[in-house]
């Protein structure tokens, strides 16, 4: 007898909206169906925001395609009342993912099922979530941003609500033997492994803005760490994950080789999907099944570059592999 159910969680970060009319919303799509591949759409519950606010919020057992499947892809945007997409320069957001938990029948505590910066000052902010003491000159970063907090505003900016929703979509087949199982991993260039033996991974850092750019020529702030692969496969898949600032990130096998590259995209104009200055993308690697390998054991390198002709608070430096194991 199982000890425990499981189930889907959504953690979701967002900040900064404004204000807009209101409409009648459904809370999914019925099942499409195209050549075995099957989509949904979903709704998460309705966010309530203001101007400036920020809601930092977990969802449990959120709805998901049920039953032995194979996950093809995995979308999300928010979205407003009338089902279109919200512009970062609205509503900007942090992050969002969504992960497998089990909950123990008999003590209720949730176990996570583990993966085998900030554009804004907040102010009056001297604590984090559990009521800490924020460190001294702590300027801003993921500490300081959780739900309930308050960016400042210009004057003059209307207090007006606003209700916003995750709008994810899931594209699945069902099950078979001919499908390859992938593991993922997520490497963090903060991770103290190669320095303690110990991976803790502090998730944030600063990048300070250069004093020698100018006479160099050179305005980039590089950060490295690196970890011990602990299987061996073939990768399948591969992305970063920048803030604002971020020039790009490379993942490098313990010969030197790249195993994949990552730049971001920055939007160019004011149409959602575009905003100018905004991170809305980042080049993928999908490279050609069997073609790039990494071996049990191998020490992998991980390099976040950043921007440095100005300061970034609380950016992130990570990179996301999905690899088949080698049989």
């Amino acid at each position: 007898m199982s000890s425990g159910t499981q189930g889907v969680m959504f953690l979701l970060a967002i900040m900064v909206s404004w204000a807009i009319d209101i409409f009648a919303h459904n809370s999914e799509v019925h099942v499409k169906l195209e050549n075995r591949l099957k989509s949904k759409v979903y709704l998460s519950p309705k966010i309530t925001q203001f101007p400036g606010s920020v809601s930092n919020k977990t969802y449990y057992d959120i709805k998901f395609p049920k039953g032995h499947i194979a996950v093809k892809s995995f979308n999300a945007e928010v979205v407003d009342e009338a089902g279109d997409p919200v512009s970062l320069q609205e509503t900007y957001v942090h992050h969002w993912f969504a992960v497998r938990y089990y909950q123990n029948k008999v003590s209720k505590d949730i176990i996570i099922a583990g993966n085998s910066g900030l554009i804004c000052n907040l102010y009056n902010v001297t604590v984090d979530k559990d009521g800490r003491p924020l460190r001294p000159n702590y300027v801003g970063g993921l500490y300081c941003c959780y739900d309930g907090t308050q960016c400042k505003v210009k004057n003059g900016v209307r207090n007006v609500s606003r209700n916003v929703y995750l709008k994810y979509t899931v594209k699945w087949v069902d099950w078979s033997d001919s499908i390859v199982p992938v593991k993922v991993f997520i490497f963090d260039v903060t991770d103290t492994w190669q320095h303690t033996g110990i991976h803790k991974c502090l998730f944030e850092y600063d990048v300070k803005k250069s004093t020698t750019g100018v006479a160099t020529n050179n305005y980039t702030s590089s950060r490295r760490s690196s970890v011990s692969f602990p299987t061996a496969g073939d990768v399948v898949y591969g992305f970063a994950q920048q803030y604002i600032g971020g020039t790009g990130a490379s993942l490098y096998g313990e010969d030197g080789r790249v195993i994949c590259s990552s730049k971001p995209i920055y939007g160019k104009g004011n149409d959602v999907g575009d905003e100018a200055g905004y991170i809305v993308g980042m080049s993928t690697c999908y490279p050609k099944p069997g073609s790039v390998k990494i071996a049990k054991g191998e020490t992998v390198t991980l390099e976040s570059n950043y921007s440095s002709k100005k300061m970034h608070t609380g950016v992130l430096g990570l990179f996301y592999l999905l690899v088949a194991e080698s049989s």
